[in-house]
């Protein structure tokens, strides 16, 4: 039953899962992605999702951010009981609030890069110029800010996702999803997006997840949460007590 009384921000966590399930398919198909996620995530921290391929992190992820339904449990992200809502409220709430970063950019071809990065401010009112003005700054920011004009297609996997990047980052969200987002880039370009990212999660009122293999940014981590067979396991106060060895 959901816990009418119960507010993330009052108790100093941007997300609170509890019994969270989900399935893919039916009947003998069925496949239990999530099988009952108790999660929390605090305002103002890096909170990184590390476990085995198939073990379901990015589900998990899609389930937070409001991309993806679950078939039970309960849900508080920001204050708002996701469990509760409709559709069309969790649109409008994840339009606001929530900032993706995905393993696939989801770049819109046909846009330039100054307006694929305006694209969450203006489906939240801001006017075309403002939008892009600060697209351009966000630009500037992860490293392409003369690449404004170009299209995605002129542009290496690395260089997608810095567009995607600061196209998450953009209308300053409060919950920041991030799935294997250094997985496209060097290590010194990586290096400067995770310090980019460790700033945002760092505001007292900001939080971000982080699904990731890559070892190299462990160190960026105030948290790390381990994950195995649909549920987190473990969550580690600092990224030194977690042993990567003992994933497979």
């Amino acid at each position: 039953m959901a816990n009418d009384n119960y507010n993330t921000e009052s108790n100093g966590l941007a997300v609170h899962v509890r019994g969270v399930t989900k399935t893919f398919g039916a009947g003998e198909a069925a496949t239990r992605a999530l099988k009952g996620v108790d999660f929390e995530t605090r305002l103002g921290e890096m909170l990184m999702i590390v476990g085995p391929s198939g073990c379901g992190k990015t589900t998990l992820l899609s389930v937070i951010a409001g991309t993806l339904d679950f078939d039970q449990g309960e849900l508080e992200v920001l204050s708002a009981s996701l469990h509760k809502m409709k559709r069309r409220e969790i649109t409008e709430f994840r339009k606001r609030n929530v900032g993706f970063i995905f393993q696939q950019f989801n770049l819109i071809p046909t846009l330039n890069l100054v307006e694929n990065v305006s694209v969450p401010l203006l489906i939240n009112g801001v006017s075309r110029r403002e939008a892009e003005q600060k697209a351009q700054a966000l630009l500037e920011e992860v490293g392409l800010g003369g690449r404004g004009k170009d299209h995605p297609l002129n542009l290496s996997g690395g260089q997608q996702q810095r567009v995607a990047i600061a196209r998450a980052l953009v209308h300053e969200p409060r919950l920041l999803v991030c799935d294997e987002p250094t997985s496209a880039l060097d290590k010194d370009t990586g290096a400067h997006i995770m310090e980019l990212l460790r700033a945002v999660g760092r505001k007292p009122d900001r939080c971000v997840i982080v699904v990731t293999h890559d070892n190299r940014v462990f160190k960026y981590a105030d948290r790390m949460a381990e994950m195995e067979d649909g549920r987190v396991t473990r969550v580690h106060d600092s990224y030194s007590s977690y042993d990567p060895s003992t994933q497979h």
